[in-house]
């Protein structure tokens, strides 16, 4: 069983005592934070009044508000695809809320009662080429598990 195949089993079994989106993600972000190797950060933004609003994370201090189509978490929500950057610098519009992050993989997250975006996953790295393809299905896997298991209403 993967790290992502095991971290999408627990934070099911996490929602089982509270389906609430904050302690769902806040556990979340910090599984993802002691699981994987190499993070800066993890966590989530979350759509609020037409942009994403900081939500549930581990790692240092954050941007507040992304607007949609900026950075690699705007660009995510807005073509509602995971965006895998093995290079932030090279990103156009990448928003440097950590100096230290080189590159980032962004899932969005969707209400599976509308269908729409809600959040999207955020995990920087201070390497440079630090996600793959495997990371990738991995976070993917563990963002339908969270679709599945929290009232986001």
């Amino acid at each position: 069983m993967s790290d992502y195949t095991l971290m999408a089993e627990q934070v099911k079994a996490l929602a089982e005592e509270d389906r609430q989106f904050i302690p769902v993600l806040s556990n979340a972000s910090a599984l993802i934070y002691e699981t994987i190797e190499d993070l800066n950060w993890a966590g989530f933004y979350l759509v609020r009044d037409d942009k994403l609003v900081l939500g549930p994370f581990q790692g240092k201090v954050a941007c507040i508000h992304i607007a949609s189509g900026k950075g690699v978490c705007g660009t995510a929500w807005e073509q509602d695809k995971t965006q895998l950057v093995k290079n932030v610098h090279e990103f156009a519009g990448h928003i440097a809320c950590d100096g230290a992050s080189n590159s980032e993989i962004v899932v969005p997250l969707h209400d599976p009662k509308s269908g729409k975006v809600v959040g999207v996953l955020d995990i920087d790295s201070p390497t440079i080429g630090r996600f793959d393809e495997a990371d990738r299905e991995g976070f993917e896997i563990l963002a339908k598990a969270l679709e599945e298991c929290i009232d986001w209403e």
